[in-house]
């Protein structure tokens, strides 16, 4: 049984790859960056792929079932990582495939009826909380809030968001998404959250870490793309939020603006809402701050960076952002946007 490197920068052999794949109602994900296959008389039979450190695409036909398949794919794929500088690694699989890879050292992290999340490595998702929670400095019984927000870049709809959020509870856990992935890096970004909230002493900033709003946790949020693993990955990142930061971190309520304007945010605060539920914790949607009867958002600022209208925004950002906006660094990003179709 011979396991074979798939060459990506061949079309023919690419298709080969997604045909395979339909067979188990899995699309080919374009971010993968290594893939491994094994034939049998020339017909693929069994495969793998990574992207960065996320195990993806995995399938294996049931005449190899039971074979040691698996164990060889995962141990291939994670010396490629470890080569790499890799040491911790997700794998998004089917529920169906849970024990498999829990038999090769995978620990779950969540599941939804269609996917599940598992992690391998030096880090951990309990690890991760543990050190959440060495950072705030919380009584036993206090009323605590939670926001989750990429500011990209940070406006006063954010800070009026985290304000409005801090008079309703005891204490405020913010967490920036912390992926780079948006037009403005993410150093960036918390540090703008910190300068435009140092009045509010009961609010805590952080970053999200890997497993809210990131590759492995929600795709389609960076891609702000719609197809039928849209939902899932929301039931899932959704669900991880409750079960492990709420719940561990005695968080009761997570806050949320508002969403007049995308439609990928709009389903996701839905979906939140209905995954809250089940573990009894509250969602509050709270009202945008308006500017001349207009919701403030940050694509709102990109835009308008984008048409080098800098008079403009300065009405819509605390002063600690726009002071940030006129800087070499905020120039230097303003031209990155002017040049770049990107939705982020």
């Amino acid at each position: 049984m011979n396991i074979e490197t798939l060459n990506l920068n061949s079309s023919y052999q690419k298709n080969e790859l997604k045909e395979f794949l339909k067979k188990f109602q899995l699309n080919f994900d374009e971010t993968i960056d290594y893939s491994l296959v094994i034939r049998k008389n020339e017909e693929i039979v069994a495969t793998a792929s990574k992207s960065k450190n996320i195990i993806k695409c995995f399938a294996i036909d049931d005449s190899l079932r039971g074979e040691g398949v698996t164990n060889t794919l995962v141990t291939t794929l994670l010396n490629k990582s470890f080569d790499q500088g890799i040491f911790h690694t997700f794998v998004f699989t089917k529920p169906s495939n849970e024990d498999i890879f829990k038999g090769v050292g995978f620990k779950p992290i969540s599941k939804t009826d269609k996917v599940a999340l598992l992690e391998i490595g030096m880090n951990s998702i309990d690890k991760t909380i543990d050190k959440m929670k060495s950072q705030l400095a919380w009584e036993e019984n206090s009323n605590n809030g939670l926001l989750i927000m990429n500011c990209n870049p940070f406006t006063l709809g954010h800070q009026f968001l985290i304000e409005t959020a801090a008079k309703k509870m005891d204490n405020i856990l913010v967490l920036v998404v912390e992926e780079d992935k948006s037009s403005f890096p993410f150093s960036d970004r918390i540090a703008l959250v910190k300068k435009g909230t140092e009045h509010l002493t009961n609010v805590t900033i952080l970053p999200s870490t890997e497993y809210v709003i990131s590759s492995a946790t929600f795709p389609n949020y960076f891609l702000r793309k719609e197809d039928d693993s849209l939902v899932e990955f929301m039931k899932l990142d959704t669900k991880i939020t409750a079960e492990h930061f709420c719940k561990k971190l005695n968080i009761s309520t997570r806050f949320v603006g508002e969403e007049p304007f995308c439609e990928v945010t709009k389903k996701y605060n839905d979906t939140m809402i209905e995954t809250f539920k089940e573990f009894n914790l509250k969602v509050c949607i709270i009202p945008r701050k308006e500017m001349e009867h207009c919701a403030i958002s940050a694509s709102q600022v990109r835009a308008l960076l984008k048409e080098d209208k800098l008079n403009e925004v300065k009405n819509l950002v605390p002063y600690s952002t726009y002071e940030y906006l006129i800087s070499e660094k905020g120039k230097e990003i303003t031209e990155r946007i002017k040049n770049s179709n990107s939705v982020h």
